[in-house]
């Protein structure tokens, strides 16, 4: 068989990248704009690159059409997780556009290489070259500084041919031996799946990781099914073994394709259906909106996208632990400009995210996840792709509230103010306002602060009403006493503690 490498086809809507990737295909497209499409072309393996022992010296180019309209944004992202480089597509009259934005943000989470492709050079009047040249220069601009250094820039028609081959040769010197790992279980990610009288229910996707034989048992990861590997073809050519990277259609026995649109098929077992989780915030720099805890983004893993409220929270180590505790964060907030933005972040450092899914979403742990804003306008000019991150803790658990929640140590830090009405002696004051009366017990023996410096203790309650005894290890200053005494100015208490928002028992610290 030969060396398969998939490439991401990306850009705003009406690019040109459904013209582009027929015009370098052998094979027709499988899909149409509004989907995934595929195609692809064999060629020679290029001499710089050496096949492995066993492998054909050829070198299959697997394209992967992605749609550029905004409402088609959860498509776009679920097609770039299956690519190994990405061609982004830019309409060399229009430049960067809103699509164009969010495609880069997708390929920089998803795959490591980019080659940008100056389409419609044909449509240029008047110093074209100057033109070209002047778009090359500000696409390698923008790019570098979002950490994409020096990506190759090529002018085309792809309705008229003009470059044709001179991107083919740019393709083909970019081209690289993707690291493969069969060793890992099998994981396949569904992208159609229709009857055909006579062979059963195909399956057609990319091999995300492992290898797949005929005959093998797999699961239907969503519905939980475990079924046989009848056959298995390659761009309509029956195979016996595919491995990652490889774009297949498998049939699978005594399966309704109605059951399944998307999603994946994997060895029994492997995937999981996570009701809730735990990634390390990596915030997008052109999202320029706010990122609040209890709001509900829509979360993107594989080929599923489904909505999660969120929870922030930061703590002093870059790893997750549930054995450390973790100060509420409750928003996130970068200011809106005009330009393009710097690779840099607004969030406090190791910051993490606690999704809870409204249903539960097919993920291995470690997988990326991609979190967007997709109920924004259509129209609107502004990234709705706001922040990514890999799966750290995963719970399949329905009851997720009471066994998963309670074991993350998640603080809010509360203050309670309260004035000193008199002084006991130059050790102990009497503090009003600073609790409510039935709940003053669980506050004995926590630290306070006056307004005046002093450090002290609440040692018991006082009286029916909101009054506590302070206590001072050491004497209190004369003028915080004249002070007091002479009622000159007020000096205030106030009492800070941490509470812990999955604790069940409602307990308090300090």
């Amino acid at each position: 068989m030969p060396i398969n490498l998939n490439i991401g086809i990306l850009g705003h809507v009406d690019s040109g990248k459904t013209t582009l990737a027929k015009a370098l295909s052998e094979i027709a497209s499988t899909g149409i704009t509004l989907d995934l499409g595929f195609s692809a072309l064999q060629i020679d393996l290029p001499a710089n690159l050496e096949a492995p022992t066993n492998a054909d010296k050829k070198l299959q180019y697997t394209f992967v059409d992605c749609p550029g309209h905004a409402s088609l944004i959860r498509t776009i992202i679920s097609g770039a997780q299956i690519i190994d480089f990405m061609i982004l597509v830019v309409d060399v009259v229009k430049g960067v556009q809103t699509q164009t934005a969010e495609c880069i943000v997708i390929g920089q989470l998803t795959c490591k290489k980019m080659l940008v492709v100056l389409n419609k050079i044909d449509q240029l009047e008047g110093q074209k070259e100057q033109k070209i040249e002047k778009m090359a220069k500000k696409m390698r601009k923008t790019l570098e500084g979002l950490g994409i250094p020096d990506p190759p820039v090529v002018a085309v028609s792809a309705a008229t041919g003009e470059n044709l081959p001179e991107l083919l040769e740019a393709i083909k010197s970019f081209s690289f031996l993707p690291e493969r790992d069969t060793a890992k279980p099998f994981l396949f990610a569904v992208d159609h799946c229709f009857s055909i009288r006579g062979q059963g229910t195909i399956c057609t996707g990319t091999v995300l990781q492992g290898s797949i034989r005929v005959g093998d048992d797999v699961e239907v990861a969503q519905l939980k099914l475990t079924r046989r590997v009848k056959s298995i073809q390659m761009f309509r050519n029956p195979i016996q073994e595919a491995k990652q990277g490889d774009r297949i259609g498998i049939s699978i026995t005594q399966f309704d394709a109605k059951a399944l649109e998307r999603g994946f098929i994997c060895h029994p077992g492997s995937v999981l259906q996570c009701r809730c989780g735990v990634i390390k915030l990596s915030r997008i720099p052109f999202y320029r909106s706010e990122i609040a805890s209890n709001t509900k983004f829509h979360i993107t893993s594989g080929h599923e996208t489904i909505l999660a409220n969120i929870i922030l929270f930061s703590g002093k180590s870059p790893e997750f632990s549930f054995n450390e505790e973790y100060r509420f964060v409750e928003n996130i907030h970068q200011e809106s400009s005009n330009n393009l933005p710097e690779n840099t972040e607004d969030a406090p450092e190791n910051t993490f995210v606690l999704l809870q899914f409204e249903r539960p979403i097919s993920v291995i742990p470690g997988s990326l996840v991609i979190a967007s804003k997709l109920d924004l306008d259509v129209a609107t000019t502004t990234c709705r792709l706001a922040f990514h991150g890999n799966l750290l803790e995963v719970t399949e658990d329905r009851d997720y509230s009471t066994n998963f929640l309670p074991r993350l140590k998640i603080f809010k830090e509360k203050s309670k103010r309260g004035t000193i009405q008199r002084v006991v002696n130059e050790y102990e004051l009497i503090a009003g306002n600073l609790l409510k009366p039935g709940s003053r017990e669980i506050f004995i023996g926590m630290h306070i602060g006056l307004s005046t410096g002093e450090k002290g203790t609440i040692s018991s309650t006082f009286g029916q009403t909101s009054k506590v005894k302070l206590t001072f290890r050491d004497a209190l200053l004369p003028t915080t006493l004249e002070s007091i005494k002479g009622k000159s100015s007020p000096i205030f208490v106030e009492l800070k503690f941490k509470k812990f928002i999955f604790d069940r028992e409602k307990k308090i610290f300090q």
